[in-house]
C-alpha cells in the first residue's frame, strides 16, 4: 500500500501546503507494532519453542543455547513503505541478554542471532536443549504505527543544544510550521496503540542505540588514522554522524520482556536487509535497572 500517498492526500485535504507535506513525509516512518491480545490471525509468537528447519541445530554461542525471544511470519505483517522486510518466510530472534550486554564492551556479537526461514522449508517445533527453560508462549498481532526521528522532539533549552542541533531545529521550524498538525494526522492514520507492546519491527533506531553506533564508527575511524577529532568537538561530530546514520540504519526489532529488566534491539542497514544479509544485524542490550 502507498502509505505516503495516503498521508499526502489526507494532509492536502486539510489545506496543508504540498511542499510542507513533502518535507514531513521525508521523515515519516511506519513501524510494525507487535502486541498480545489483539485477536485475528497471529502474526508472530513470543516465548515457547521455535519452529526451526528440520535438521537445523538450535542457535548457540559456545556450549550454551541462545534463548529464543520471538518469531514473526513475514506474510502476516502489514507492509511498510521503505522497509525491505522479506515478503514471506519467518524471522526468528535469539538473544542471551546478559552475555550480550557484557560482550558488547569488547565489540563481540556472539550472543544474538536472527534466523530467516524461507517459505517451503520443512520445519518442526525444536526440542528444548538440555536445562533450557522456555519462556511463556503467547501469540501477537501486528499493526502499523507512525514514527518520527527523535530530534523532532527535544525538551532541552535551545541554548543547551550544539550548533548542529540548533541548525536542525531552525530548519525544522522553517520547513514545517504546521508540524503539530502533521504529527497528529500521522497518529490518526496509524495510532500508537494502547497498552504495552511486545516489540516493534522497523522504524527508527532507538536514539541511544544510534548514538552508540555513531560513537563506535567515529572511534574506529580515529583508530584507523582516517580522522582526528578534538575532544571539545566530539559531541558535535557524534550528532552529525548520528544524523547521517539514521538514514542508513533501521530497527529490525526492538523489544522488552515484562519479567526482565532489559530491552533488546536488532538493527541493520537498509541494503543489508534488502540483500538478506541478516548476519550483518547488530544487537544492543540495554538494562533498565
Amino acid at each position: 500500500m502507498d502509505h505516503q500517498g495516503q498521508f499526502r492526500r489526507a494532509a492536502l485535504e486539510l489545506g496543508i501546503p504540498d511542499d510542507e507535506v513533502t518535507a514531513f513525509t521525508e521523515h515519516l516512518r511506519l513501524s510494525i507494532r507487535l502486541s498480545g491480545g489483539s485477536g485475528g490471525t497471529p502474526a508472530g509468537q513470543f516465548g515457547g519453542l521455535p519452529r526451526l528447519p528440520v535438521g537445523m541445530d538450535w542457535p548457540s554461542a559456545g556450549a550454551g543455547p541462545l534463548p529464543f525471544v520471538f518469531s514473526v511470519a513475514c506474510a502476516s505483517l502489514p507492509r511498510a513503505d521503505g522497509f525491505g522486510l522479506p515478503a514471506d518466510g519467518s524471522l526468528l530472534f535469539f538473544l542471551d541478554h546478559e552475555r550480550d550486554h557484557v560482550a558488547a564492551a569488547a565489540g563481540e556479537q556472539d550472543y544474538a542471532r536472527v534466523v530467516y526461514v524461507p517459505t517451503g522449508a520443512d520445519t518442526e517445533v525444536a526440542d528444548a536443549p538440555a536445562n533450557y527453560a522456555a519462556g511463556e508462549q503467547y501469540d501477537v498481532g501486528a499493526t502499523l504505527v507512525a514514527q518520527l526521528p527523535a530530534w523532532f522532539e527535544t525538551d532541552e533549552d535551545e541554548d543547551d543544544l550544539s550548533p548542529f542541533q540548533q541548525q536542525l531545529l531552525s530548519d525544522l521550524e522553517r520547513d514545517l510550521p504546521r508540524l503539530d498538525e502533521l504529527s497528529a494526522l500521522a497518529d490518526t492514520l496509524w495510532p500508537p496503540g494502547e497498552g504495552l507492546a511486545s516489540a516493534f519491527i522497523g522504524g527508527y533506531v532507538d536514539d541511544d542505540v544510534i548514538t552508540s553506533i555513531a560513537e563506535q564508527t567515529l572511534a574506529g575511524r580515529e583508530k584507523a588514522g582516517e580522522i582526528v577529532i578534538p575532544v571539545a568537538k566530539w559531541s558535535s561530530h557524534v550528532e552529525k554522524e548520528k544524523h547521517q546514520l539514521t538514514s542508513e540504519w533501521i530497527a529490525l526489532a526492538d523489544f522488552s520482556l515484562a519479567d526482565e529488566c532489559y530491552s533488546g534491539s536488532f538493527v541493520i542497514r537498509h541494503d543489508d536487509l534488502a540483500a538478506r544479509r541478516l548476519d550483518k544485524a547488530l544487537s544492543v542490550t540495554r538494562f533498565s535497572e
